[in-house]
């Protein structure tokens, strides 16, 4: 049997200190707080990441989806369509990293390696999608309204009424008519997807008056000649002639002949009248009944037969001076001008015992 243990013999070791209960909690939220932040840092770096890495060697990486941008929409509404097509990974960080921008309405192309940060950028440039389309010198608005709806731009039959019957509904600093044949310049442009048929018809009459009407304004108003004269004759000029030196002259031709009350007998503008273009003009079509057939009417046609480009328009306002009244076409496209009837007889004859 173990003897009982004085108490001299105990052990003397003091009992294991406790923390008091504050400083633990202490303890525990400083480690909670450090942990979160670090935490948020990282979930942030995340969010504001692109959703996919740029890959070389992976086709499918990157590729452009194609968002939408309304005019009026908000941030909010722009990150929630950004989001739910997986090009960013939160909408709420999205619209907290594009607090105080503007962002431009149109048609975007943003890719999944865009990070948030750039895609804001390009929504406050309005670095929108464009269609690039060429216009011919010589293009009537059939041909224009067709190659617009084309390359997906506007839709033919609304651009064709627009610029046809209401013409005069968009702004210009000289009287415009219903009808604009004439007055889209034709050019090589780019077109914002998205652009109205309004904005896309303003924009091609712009041009016309920045390359045309207004550096001409003084000129136009001392030749005695309206604006809407002078786009008619360089239409049918623009149609008539195929080298440059035979434009004034040929303009030459259709003022003489105005002058002297006598028909113009274009042929271009017979074609203008007929529902197709022929490749040979027919003697029934010279009686074809329109305000267009010059064979029919004395004096200008109602309006322009094409929209001209440049060296046709300065043709109109600067003719050349000569006594020609006539001319007839060579097989270059150049043509033979003459004074007479007689000698205009002769100079077919002479260009047909040529072909």
């Amino acid at each position: 049997m173990t003897p009982p243990i004085e108490p001299e013999q105990q052990a003397t070791n003091p009992p294991a200190k406790r923390f008091p209960v504050a400083l633990t909690v202490a303890i525990v939220l400083t480690v909670l707080l450090v942990g979160g932040a670090g935490g948020s840092q990282l979930y942030l770096r995340w969010a504001r990441s692109p959703m996919e890495k740029r890959s070389f060697s992976n086709a499918s990486v990157g590729k452009p989806v194609r968002v939408a941008v309304p005019t009026g929409a908000s941030v909010e509404t722009v990150a929630r369509d950004l989001e739910a097509k997986r090009l960013i990974r939160s909408a709420k960080v999205f619209v907290l990293g594009a607090k105080g921008a503007t962002i431009a309405p149109g048609v975007y192309d943003f890719s999944p390696t865009e990070s948030p940060a750039q895609i804001v950028s390009r929504l406050q440039k309005g670095d929108v999608v464009t269609v690039r389309v060429t216009f011919p010198e010589g293009f009537r608005l059939t041909q224009i309204a067709k190659r617009l709806a084309k390359n997906g731009l506007c839709d033919e039959t609304k651009f064709l009424e627009l610029v046809t019957t209401r013409g005069d509904t968009l702004k210009a600093d000289f009287p415009l008519p219903k009808k604009l044949e004439g007055y889209l310049f034709p050019d090589t442009y780019r077109f914002p997807l998205g652009d109205t048929e309004t904005q896309i018809a303003q924009r091609m009459l712009d041009n016309f008056d920045r390359v045309f009407a207004e550096p001409n304004k003084g000129e136009i108003a001392r030749s005695g000649r309206s604006l809407s004269d002078i786009v008619t004759v360089a239409a049918m000029v623009e149609r008539e002639a195929r080298v440059q030196p035979d434009r004034p002259t040929i303009a030459g031709v259709i003022y003489n002949r105005l002058q002297r009350g006598m028909r113009l007998q274009i042929d271009a503008t017979v074609q203008y009248a007929l529902p197709e273009h022929k490749a040979r003009l027919l003697f029934k079509d010279l009686e074809t009944d329109s305000p267009y057939n010059t064979y029919k009417n004395v004096g200008l046609p109602m309006g322009a037969i094409c929209c001209p480009g440049k060296p046709s328009l300065d043709a109109a306002l600067r003719p050349g001076a000569h006594p020609f009244l006539f001319y007839v076409a060579r097989q270059d496209g150049s043509h033979v001008f003459g004074k007479t009837f007689a000698e205009h007889t002769r100079n077919i004859a002479a260009e047909r015992g040529a072909r």
